[in-house]
């Protein structure tokens, strides 16, 4: 277990983040989150809500969710969904299982997110905690894409690898805002849900526009064509890295990383003990494990010529643009009508539709929908909107309550061992359905028994109802951690500086141009600068 800090330097620390607190004139966001406490707050036109964030918690750190989420993840994970399913299809030539495979075997570095959180937590680079691992990961995915799309005849084992690259540069990207938003969670609990939902709309935003285009894309400049468009989103994650709001940390001391290391690793341990942690963990896994995956064999269904439905690529596009649609809608029903509404209750409903909305795929393989005198390119539609939209629906609480799961100083660690764990459950239910479609030999011509998988996909879908015990039955405003672990700062002087960072920015005189200096309190940011080097040193 981690030790823990002397009794004189947490009190020191809590009474200096106490005097910029006390600091902050009437109106600030650190006065308004003391004072309400995140309760009775009015609804805001999209336009103010989304100022009201990047006043409260500085418009880089929105920059860079609609980078990271807008960009590289919704727009980004667009083109690439349509273009690796074609990619695999068309250019390499495997069986839909292998395909499902393949792109479950693309998501592993997905599930190492807690090294990435380790480092970005606890080494920082030239002083910076997040700045590095953003253009680290923009460089890369840079490269990864061009090697994908320059290269005519790559190995497939090759071009897994270039896709895993890819991958694992959105990753690190991802990590890293995540580790700002959980940052931001425990300094505004009020705010926890809103940034969930901020992430959530920029996701669906980013993926409507990605997947409108893909489909033209592959069709004018083919899937490899396409894939390397994916480096414009990468070189845009760098870009957000270098406006990165952050307070440099000053003479770190760099022979002490393994320590911190070490502490972070007992720190994860010890809160992962926890019951109010490991049971909605093991929740997290089970539901994510049982959803199995049977996409890519839906896709070469759709796509294919003589047995198939025969969708050329600009539908499929559009197809799952409609998806994006109905995930936009999910973000929208959440934040406006479902986010107070407690986890249980939520993720009992949504269970229940998710396995309900997937007999929407029995009906079109069945083609009963013809029989109700649908055609198929609208039931299509019809289809992947509705099942986006649940799917969206239950995935935001499991989001928001990640993000309540965390521990202060290592947030960005634990936040992303709770997302590897989602990604295990993710890749889990990816290979199970990968074999479900090899024992039914469901290949690149034969889809006799693609209805008898939907069926037993669905089934399966409904079995991690019995565990929802494991949920908390609170909702988004209450706090879950037990308040011994909420009070632990193993991390000493890191998370300290960047407390401090936030609460500087909340009372910077920036943030309020309409008012005067009197108003402000006179806080110039060269003082809060001088305050935060002065704490550094003392740390």
């Amino acid at each position: 277990m981690s030790p823990q800090p002397a009794p004189d330097l947490a009190e020191d620390k809590e009474r200096e983040t106490n005097v910029l607190i006390e600091a902050a004139p009437p109106g600030s966001p650190v006065k308004a989150a003391e004072d309400d406490g995140g309760s009775g707050r009015q609804q805001l036109s999209p336009v103010a809500w989304l100022r009201m964030l990047a006043r409260e918690l500085h418009w880089s750190f929105v920059l860079g969710v609609v980078a990271t989420y807008g960009v590289s993840q919704g727009l980004g994970g667009g083109i690439n969904r349509v273009a690796s399913d074609y990619y695999w299809k068309d250019v390499q030539r495997v069986q839909p299982s292998v395909a499902q495979v393949y792109q479950g075997v693309t998501s592993i570095p997905w599930m190492v997110k807690p090294l990435w959180g380790l480092f970005t937590d606890v080494l920082p680079v030239a002083g910076y905690r997040r700045r590095p691992y953003f253009i680290l990961a923009g460089f890369v995915g840079v490269i990864a894409m061009l090697i994908i799309s320059l290269h005519s005849k790559l190995h497939a084992l090759f071009a897994l690898l270039a896709l895993m690259t890819g991958s694992a540069s959105v990753a690190i990207a991802d990590v890293t805002i995540d580790a700002c938003v959980a940052e931001n969670s425990i300094l505004h609990p009020h705010l926890a849900a809103d940034m969930i939902s901020l992430n959530g709309f920029c996701s669906s935003v980013g993926g409507l526009i990605g997947f409108s285009i893909s489909g033209f894309l592959v069709h004018a400049i083919g899937a490899q064509g396409a894939l390397g468009v994916l480096a414009i989103p990468s070189a845009l994650v760098i870009l957000s890295g270098m406006l990165l709001k952050e307070v440099q940390i000053p003479n770190f001391p760099y022979g002490q990383a393994h320590k911190k290391f070490v502490e972070a690793s007992g720190k994860m341990l010890t809160t992962l003990k926890c019951p109010e942690v490991w049971r909605p963990c093991v929740y997290m896994y089970v539901s994510l494990a049982l959803s199995v995956d049977i996409q890519e064999g839906m896709f070469y269904w759709y796509t294919d010529r003589k047995t198939g439905l025969s969708f050329h690529e600009g539908f499929i596009g559009f197809m799952f643009a409609v998806g994006s649609i109905g995930s936009l809608v999910g973000v929208i029903l959440y934040q406006n009508i479902l986010k107070d509404h407690s986890f249980r209750s939520l993720l009992f409903s949504s269970q229940l539709l998710l396995s309900l909305s997937g007999m929407l795929d029995l009906i079109l393989v069945l083609r009963l929908n013809l029989k109700m005198g649908i055609p198929d390119y609208y039931f299509a539609v019809i289809d992947e909107g509705v099942s986006k939209m649940i799917n969206r629906v239950k995935w935001m609480p499991l989001l928001v309550l990640c993000s309540k799961l965390c521990p202060p100083g290592i947030e960005g660690t634990f936040y992303a061992l709770l997302m590897s764990i989602d990604n295990i459950g993710g890749l889990t239910g990816s290979w199970v359905g990968g074999l479900l479609l090899h024992l039914l030999r469901i290949t690149r011509t034969e889809f006799t028994n693609l209805w008898a998988a939907i069926m037993i996909r669905n089934v399966m879908r409904l079995l991690p109802l019995a565990l929802l015990f494991l949920v908390p039955s609170s909702d988004p405003n209450s706090t879950i951690l037990p308040s011994d672990l909420l009070n632990e700062d193993d991390d000493g002087e890191g998370h300290q500086i960047e407390t401090i960072e936030l609460t500087s920015l909340a009372v910077d005189r920036g943030s309020f141009p309409d008012k005067s200096p009197q108003e402000r309190g006179d806080l110039d940011v060269e003082q809060d600068d001088d305050e935060v080097s002065l704490l550094a040193n003392r740390g």
